[in-house]
């Protein structure tokens, strides 16, 4: 009975598993089962380390169960996932040995209805109100007739038709349209690089910088109109020098670019008839104005000149002013000869009582004292000139020490220095210059040789000409004398006599077989 007792301990069969081969045992039992789910949840915390890949958890009330998101997986995703959004997220389930626990590696994640995406909307507005984004000192006027408009949208709609036939109605201006992607994952980054490439644009430069811009999109649920409320659209749009028009959906849809742009129009067309005005209105103000201002020159005209004929009857007559004038001149002209008379009667007896104070002995005494002074300033004026020409001759010789010609010598051996170096850089930019031209020539003959119908005859096709004209038909062919082949390496002819010479066929003349 005691052979038949077995006293091992319970379990001492049982194979035994490293704890990588139960881990990979549990792994593979794991994807097998559960190698497609969809998971509803709030997402929790959410890592984003600069491998690019994305940790998150997804929670309920009473669960937690870790996610990732490859790198390669975060560009292609509509939505990117945010704390607080409740979402659905479509992967597989698998395990993380080296921690001993399971996580769903994410492919795909939306949020999980209308109420999520509306939460996560309302959440974003405040966040960028809280920044002063929307703020109304931060709008500026539209400019009044702006000459060039930039339009952000698709080239394919029916939205830029209706922005450019509304345009042409109202007044025609420069349109530049910068095509982009208006729904799905490429709409927000499109959208935004747009924006930011017409404000680095050059006033001025090859490519006129826009005055104004528009944002423009047609209709469409708020899955559709998703990629205006991304932030970085919002920003582009906050940072944008240009004043911007946002012209997103119909009336009833709001995305948060609304709130950043200068002005929102309710649809693409009224964001054309924002943009400028009409034209025949502005003749019809402009022929109003001339009108005005020709009836102001005209009552202004009137009032002055009959201030002027006021004024010119309180003047008197011409004749009336010179009455007394001639008068006077009369009156003046009948003393003129007594008064001459007078005058040289007194000058006469001043002139006989000076001739009578004058003696030679006078005029020969004021003659000498002059002689005398004159002498006596010759006899100084001598040594001043002698002493006044050595200063200067001491002078000179003091600056003629300071000249030298060795600075004369440096200065010309520096400019013809520069001279040698100006003359090598212009032999250096002709030679430059000469090789460019050069290559470029053998690139147009490449391009001749290639271009030329020779090259299509060397790959073994010829052309056939009957007559001397090119052949291109099987009748042409039948009804010529004579038909001529010309192959790459030279022509043979078949029957009838040798063809008068013609111009040379070009390739599109050519039948090539």
């Amino acid at each position: 009975m005691s052979d038949l007792i077995d006293d091992s301990p319970e379990g001492a069969n049982a194979p035994e598993f490293t704890v990588s081969e139960l881990s990979g045992a549990v792994k593979r039992v794991i994807e097998g089962e559960f190698g497609f789910v969809r998971v509803r949840g709030e997402v929790g915390r959410v890592s984003r380390p600069r491998s690019g890949h994305v940790y998150l958890d997804l929670k309920d009330d009473r669960s937690v169960i870790s996610g990732v998101l490859w790198k390669g997986t975060v560009p292609r995703l509509q939505t990117q996932p945010e704390e607080g959004m409740e979402v659905v997220a479509t992967g597989r389930i698998t395990t993380f040995p080296g921690q001993s626990k399971y996580q769903i590696v994410i492919e795909d994640i939306r949020p999980a209805g209308m109420g999520a995406l509306m939460a996560m909307l309302e959440k974003r507005k405040a966040a960028l109100q809280a920044e002063g984004l929307f703020a109304p000192e931060r709008k500026r006027p539209l400019p009044y007739l702006p000459e060039v408009i930039g339009v952000v949208t698709s080239p394919s709609g029916a939205v830029i038709r209706d922005i450019l036939h509304r345009l042409r109605e109202r007044f025609p201006r420069k349109v530049l349209i910068w095509p982009v992607a208006v729904q799905g994952a490429k709409c927000a980054p499109e959208v935004a690089r747009a924006i930011a490439g017409f404000n680095a644009l050059v006033p001025g430069g090859p490519i006129p910088r826009p005055d104004l811009l528009i944002v423009a999109r047609g209709g469409g649920s708020i899955e559709d109109l998703w990629g205006f409320n991304e932030e970085i659209v919002v920003r582009a749009a906050a940072d944008s020098d240009i004043p911007l028009i946002s012209a997103v959906g119909h009336e009833t849809d709001t995305t948060l670019i609304d709130f950043v742009s200068d002005r929102r129009a309710p649809t693409p067309t009224a964001a054309a008839e924002l943009a400028v005005p009409v034209r025949l209105d502005l003749l019809a103000w402009v022929g109003d104005m001339q009108a005005r201002l020709g009836r102001a020159l005209g009552q202004r005209l009137e009032v002055r000149g009959q201030r002027l004929r006021d004024l010119a009857r309180a003047i008197p007559r011409v004749e009336t002013l010179l009455d007394q004038p001639r008068q006077r001149l009369d009156l003046s002209g009948e003393r003129l000869g007594q008064a001459l008379i007078r005058s040289v009667q007194i000058r006469r007896v001043r002139l006989s009582e000076s001739s009578g104070s004058l003696r030679p002995s006078t005029l020969a005494m004021r003659i000498g004292q002059g002689r005398g002074r004159l002498d006596d300033r010759a006899e100084r004026l001598a040594p001043g000139l002698i002493r006044l020409i050595a200063a200067r001759r001491e002078a000179l010789g003091r600056r003629a020490d300071r000249l030298s010609a060795r600075p004369i010598r440096r200065d010309l051996s520096a400019k013809q220095d520069r001279l040698a170096e100006v003359s090598r850089r212009f032999d250096d930019a002709a030679l430059a210059q000469l090789a460019d031209l050069r290559q470029r020539l053998e690139a147009l003959d490449r391009l001749r040789e290639t271009l030329s119908y020779k090259a299509t005859l060397a790959r073994g096709y010829a052309v056939v000409r009957g007559d001397g004209q090119v052949v291109t038909d099987k009748t042409a062919a039948a009804a010529a004398s004579g038909l001529e082949i010309e192959f790459a390496d030279g022509r043979f002819r078949i029957g009838g006599t040798a063809p008068k010479k013609s111009a040379k066929p070009t390739p599109e003349q050519g039948s090539l077989f």
